[in-house]
């Protein structure tokens, strides 16, 4: 077997080895109970899971459509600029950006401020279903409109020098030209946000308010963490798993390619791009989207210039929780890059479709997996053979690079399949394969990819709140479990301060990654 599909099938075994090791571990520690598998609570989480996660996907694609027709269609100083803030939104750890969010659509905060002022009724709580879909909107509305970006730029520069010809109209330029070559895409942007959400613990831990809005992953965390109920977190888990696995695969049927003739690749200006009212409108798009991304993290920054800064920083359990948090991202970051890389090579490089297919299929198989049930079931494991207190990051490490891997595969996988073609012929006519075409054409040909692979991963891992939560301890104590600990004992101030940590090394860590690893120029 060649070298690219033989690492591809070795990491993705390795994945579902970790998987079901971890499930079953679970398992048979679980006491039999007796008690049902299913039952009404079981149905009503899973409604509710399914439920909010259907509302931010939808408020997240539309909005993002939105906002990224508005960017395609100007081009404006600082444009660059943007697109990089949209892109600090998937970085940023959830308790982060709860603390913004509430700094700013809290009952005190930035929004309701200005209500009061002009005496308008103020917002309600953030906490519950509403809250929910804020956060989810901030960190999926940015993530939608740079993939929706990318579909734009495949319209043939042809499609817009005939539409000027024709002088549509800017509807009809949307159903004729733009819908054609986003309704591929959709789906899939669909499926992954609808993924994150169905899974998106911090942000529901934090600002669920209750017992009405919890999702499977929160019932977990209660099952395994307050009742210690092994069998019914393993119930919940199986059952986040088969919603995920039937979304995705109901997103993967609607996914078609569109078939486009060879491109001239010439520039073409818009015909609806030029009107008064367009530019207004797209503007008006455009900075609203802005202040939605960048108000709750200026919030961050402004509580914490107003907390005892030096008496929090000078604590030595907060330097040592900011040493564990950079471990744990460069080490969970390098090794869901590397298993990313594994087996997007992989499934692009197998002669079957269908083997390719399941190599891909495994390098998403985590997204529906709860870090919480696989943290405790290697824990578990850990047990027998070792102080599982003691090797805690360890596991932290595992967690996170299993979680964070899907970025890498995606990643990788869509810089390879850029210009497959050419690079298939040359190797086949300069007689280059294995180790020599992984080393020689493969690695630098998606050596920008794996850079922002790196970056991503490492700053999602530093800033997790999954499995740390569950067995986490002074000793072992991260950023992300600091800050949560102090938000549930409401020391604001300090948490504030903690949050701007965090933040800082989640950027820090995805900019230099980014551009010492990814290179500055094309790769």
């Amino acid at each position: 077997m060649a070298l690219a599909p033989t690492l591809g099938w070795c990491a993705a075994a390795s994945v579902v080895a970790v998987v079901v090791a971890a499930l079953v571990a679970l398992v048979g520690a679980a006491p039999a109970t007796g008690a049902p598998w299913f039952d009404a609570r079981l149905v009503r989480i899973a409604a509710f899971s399914v439920w909010q996660a259907t509302l931010s996907t939808l408020l997240a694609i539309a909005l993002g459509l939105v906002v990224a027709r508005a960017m395609a269609r100007r081009r404006f100083p600082g444009r660059a600029i943007v697109l990089r803030l949209f892109g600090l939104p998937l970085v940023v750890p959830a308790v982060v950006a709860v603390l913004g969010l509430v700094a700013v659509w809290g009952r005190g905060g930035w929004i309701n401020e200005a209500l009061a002022a002009f005496g308008l009724p103020l917002l309600p709580s953030i906490y519950g279903l509403h809250g929910i879909l804020i956060a989810h909107v901030f960190f999926n509305m940015p993530l939608v409109a740079r993939l929706m970006l990318t579909a734009w730029s495949t319209i043939p520069a042809e499609n817009w020098r005939l539409a000027s010809e024709f002088g549509l109209t800017t509807h009809q330029v949307f159903r004729l030209v733009e819908w054609p070559a986003l309704r591929a895409a959709v789906p899939g942007a669909a499926a992954l946000v609808f993924l994150l959400c169905l899974t998106s613990f911090g942000v529901v831990l934090t600002l669920g308010g209750g017992p009405r809005a919890t999702i499977l992953e929160v019932a977990i965390y209660q099952a395994l963490r307050l009742d210690f109920d092994l069998e019914r977190a393993v119930v919940l888990a199986l059952a986040q798993i088969v919603l995920g696995a039937v979304f995705v695969g109901a997103s993967r049927s609607l996914c078609r390619a569109l078939p486009l003739g060879p491109s001239l690749e010439r520039p073409w200006a818009r015909p609806d791009a030029t009107g008064l009212a367009g530019r207004l409108i797209d503007g008006a798009i455009i900075v609203l989207a802005i202040a939605l991304v960048a108000s709750p993290l200026l919030a961050t920054a402004a509580r914490a210039a107003s907390a005892p800064v030096a008496a929090v920083l000078a604590e030595s359990a907060s330097w040592q929780a900011a040493a564990r948090s950079l471990a744990v991202g460069l080490a969970g970051g390098a090794l869901a890059t590397v298993l990313g890389v594994a087996v997007a090579l992989g499934a692009r490089r197998c002669r079957d479709p269908g083997a390719g297919a399941a190599i891909e299929a495994v390098g998403v198989l985590t997204l529906v997996v709860s870090p919480l049930v696989l943290g405790a079931g290697l824990f578990v494991l850990a047990l027998p053979v070792i102080n599982a207190v003691a090797i805690v990051l360890g596991l932290v490490v595992l967690v996170s690079a299993l979680m964070t891997m899907p970025y890498a595969v995606g990643l990788v996988g869509a810089g390879l399949a850029s210009r497959a073609i050419e690079r298939d012929r040359l190797c086949a006519a300069l007689g280059i394969a294995g180790w020599n075409r992984l080393r020689l054409v493969d690695l630098p040909a998606v050596r920008r990819p794996i850079g922002l692979a790196y970056a991503i991963a490492a700053s999602l891992s530093a800033g997790d709140l999954g499995a740390i939560a569950l067995f986490g301890d002074q000793d072992s104590e991260t950023l992300a479990l600091r800050l949560y600990r102090q938000l549930a004992s409401y020391r604001l101030d300090e948490a504030a301060v903690t949050a701007l940590v965090l933040m800082g090394l989640a950027f820090a860590l995805f900019f230099v990654i980014e551009r010492g690893v990814g290179g500055r120029g094309d790769a």
